[in-house]
């Protein structure tokens, strides 16, 4: 894990990273690249979309296995740091 991502995870979100399966590597991809969306509670989703998918491809910054893990993958950005991260099954509300 990052040096500067350890700082900015809080407690519940390394949990969830746990439980859930969630790789300190996809994260930190994720936060560079990802897509941003507030959440309508003073909240930011990042998640990956197609544009976000073909930087990362572009870059080679993800291997092809990576992309497909990432693209479910989302965190939520509350207060400077991460909040949570989880696994998306439903379509972001726009």
């Amino acid at each position: 894990m990052a040096p500067d991502l350890a700082v900015m995870l809080t407690r519940h979100a390394r949990s969830r990273m746990q439980q859930r399966g969630i790789a300190p590597d996809l994260l930190d991809s994720l936060l560079c690249y990802g897509t941003e969306q507030h959440d309508r509670h003073g909240g930011v989703i990042v998640y990956i979309d197609r544009r976000a998918r073909r930087r990362l491809a572009r870059d080679r910054h993800a291997r092809r296995t990576d992309l497909d893990r990432l693209q479910g993958l989302y965190a939520v950005l509350a207060g400077g740091c991460v909040a949570t991260v989880g696994h998306r099954y439903r379509r972001l509300r726009t």
